[in-house]
């Protein structure tokens, strides 16, 4: 599919664009945030070609799609006007409250710099390995040009988190990056270097270094922003374009300096050291929660509540104690995902399960987690043991972040500092990691949907067929369902509409009751209560399989009323089904009948091609080999 049709879809899916409020992107995921996210087909996206899984949390509905996230963003903007800043979006009427508003906010600031986050951080990581290894000199002019294009991103963070904090706050971003552009100009900074006794007209002033920090500027634009609002209200239409700029520089810069500064830097030092506090207290322990941890925190989202914490840390310390064991999360998951690779017979869950490990080593997990570990369950579990226990080993080892990026093999680097030390730490943790989660996966086991295929009859990929016959006679099969005819084409699965299960027809059920097609015996009452196959005396075999996906329903809302051996009469109930509810659960309901023994017969023709059906209406005609 390519990039703009997916887009197209995926913005009628969210309820179109006028239910959308803001869309920013992350590594894998469109965040959006929707004026109501009932109109949302979650369903419906889940199955587009494209997208991994579908995630409401923290105030955002997130589409997890990968590692296209970049050009499926930027598609959206091609079909759409939902990335067109000079067109200010409706509110959205609701407003996300709690922890769920607080990780929406803080998500959107950072999510639109987490790319070139990453890259600068692997820039600088290098930097500090050739520099380490004597491979450079810090005063050669080619590590001072080469640093500086790693180093600007934090040294400049207030003027790219006023972008997008206004963004987020449909502020002015103009005003929001003088703002931050006042913060760290020179004469400012020389007051603060210089220890100048400073007050802005009597009121005194706490100079502080405001390069490289996260949340003063944040606090700022967010009050900015709401005073931009309530000046348009209120300063006449002829001078407000160039009056509340004006209002906001000289309120904003001076109110910054006196008090949103000095009170940001403090809080986030405060919480930094709380948080280095308990890696001191206990590096094996904590570590061991953050390394088992941060993937059940990137689930929920609320590891956002943490990132702040990690590029502050590096921004203003140099580095940063608490991020790498983080690390071992992430090669724990891919551990996981291997051990599925290995162990499973099933060739597309093999396929998905083998990329989803190597998309996972560069730092892209929700492939692994929502595609693989966590549909399986135990793996998901393996890796939160692996983690833990790599966890402990990087936090017991002291390893630091000396820069910010996603965790991967790409970004090992950033964990390089002044001699090495703990880096052959987060090594030996990565290490255990994946291969502990790796054979627990293996040992562990799981619920392979190849043995409930080919070992449980529990799937429809199975073919139904009793001994092969080389002759068969005619037979008239009547409707099992009632509702409206449907080619067998038009069914959403491949393996019924190729016809690689037999020849038939299908049913779009009306009522929620399957009966028998014909006198015959029940060959096969699938555990799950989602299929049957009948044969008849004359040996036609008959497969009803009711909707698609439906054993993933594990049996609910069906009632079987055979089991296996029974001898059935043409009319008899077999099965019962609430239509409403399975596809209220997000499956289709459309109903094939195939005749698995196709085969043995020279034609096999549906009565009528379409229109309604009853139960007990000739269906289809089979002729039988002469």
């Amino acid at each position: 599919m390519s990039h703009e049709k997916l887009a197209k879809d995926i913005v009628q899916l969210v309820g179109g664009e006028k239910n959308v409020v803001s869309l920013v992107h992350c590594a894998t995921r469109l965040r959006f945030v929707l004026k109501d996210d009932a109109k949302a087909d979650k369903s419906k996206l889940e199955k587009l070609d494209g997208i991994i899984a579908v995630k409401e949390n923290g105030g955002q509905f997130q589409v997890v799609v990968g590692n296209t996230v970049p050009e499926v963003y930027s598609a959206i903007g091609k079909v759409s006007n939902i990335l067109d800043d000079s067109s200010p979006k409706e509110k959205s009427g609701k407003s996300v409250k709690g922890i769920g508003g607080i990780i929406d906010v803080i998500s959107s600031i950072f999510a639109p710099l987490l790319g070139v986050m990453a890259g600068a951080g692997i820039l600088k990581g290098l930097l500090l390995i050739a520099s380490n290894a004597g491979w450079l000199e810090t005063t050669d002019t080619s590590y001072i040009i080469l640093y500086a294009a790693a180093d600007s991103l934090f040294y400049f963070l207030p003027m790219l988190l006023a972008v997008t904090t206004a963004r987020k706050f449909q502020g002015n971003i103009f005003v929001a990056l003088t703002i931050a552009g006042a913060l760290i100009y020179p004469t400012i900074i020389t007051l603060k270097n210089e220890g100048t006794q400073t007050d802005f007209f009597g009121i005194p002033v706490i100079m502080m270094s405001y390069s490289s920090t996260v949340i003063p500027i944040i606090i700022s634009v967010i009050v900015m922003s709401l005073l931009e609002k309530w000046f348009s209200k209120v300063i006449h239409q002829s001078v407000k374009n160039f009056i509340t700029p004006l209002l906001l520089l000289v309120i904003m810069v001076p109110l910054t300096l006196i008090a949103f500064g000095p009170f940001g830097v403090y809080v986030g030092n405060a919480i930094a050291s709380a948080l280095v506090a308990a890696f001191g207290f206990s590096p094996l322990l904590a570590g061991a929660v953050m390394g088992a941890g941060w993937q059940l925190f990137v689930i929920f989202g609320v590891h956002w509540g943490l990132v702040p914490i990690f590029i502050n840390n590096v921004a203003v310390h140099g580095r940063d104690g608490i991020k790498p064991a983080a690390t071992a999360s992430v090669f724990a998951q891919t551990g996981a995902a291997f051990g599925v690779m290995l162990r499973t017979k099933n060739k597309k869950l093999r396929t998905l399960a083998g990329s989803s490990t190597l998309t996972a080593l560069f730092g892209i997990t929700e492939p692994a987690i929502y595609g693989v570990t966590l549909p399986l369950k135990r793996p998901f579990i393996a890796g939160l043991i692996g983690g833990a226990i790599g966890g402990a080993i990087i936090g017991q080892a002291g390893t630091q972040a000396f820069a910010s990026g996603a965790p991967g093999l790409l970004t090992l680097p950033i964990f390089y500092g002044p001699g090495g030390q703990g880096f052959p730490g987060l090594i030996i943790g990565i290490v255990v990691s994946f291969i502990v989660s790796a054979v627990l996966t293996y040992i562990m086991g799981f619920e392979d949907p190849v043995s409930e295929e080919e070992n449980k009859g529990d799937t429809a990929e199975k073919t139904v067929q009793l001994a092969p016959s080389t002759q068969a006679e005619d037979q008239l099969v009547l409707s099992p369902i009632q509702g409206k005819i449907v080619d067998l084409t038009e069914v959403p699965d491949p393996a019924f509409s190729s016809g690689a299960m037999g020849q038939g027809i299908a049913i779009e059920p009306s009522v929620g009751r399957v009966v028998a097609p014909f006198d015959g015996t029940v060959t096969v009452a699938f555990k799950k209560k989602h299929a049957l196959a009948v044969v008849s005396d004359s040996g036609a075999e008959i497969l009803v399989h009711v909707g698609v996906d439906t054993v993933k329903l594990d049996g609910q809302h069906f009632v079987s009323h055979i089991k296996e051996g029974d001898r059935v009469n043409a009319g008899d109930l077999l099965l019962e089904f609430d239509i409403t509810q399975i596809k209220a659960a997000g499956y289709a309901t459309v109903t094939p009948i195939i005749v698995t023994n196709s085969a043995n017969y020279q034609q096999v023709l549906p009565v009528k091609a379409g229109g309604e059906v009853n139960v007990q209406d000739s269906l289809l005609s089979l002729y039988g080999s002469k």
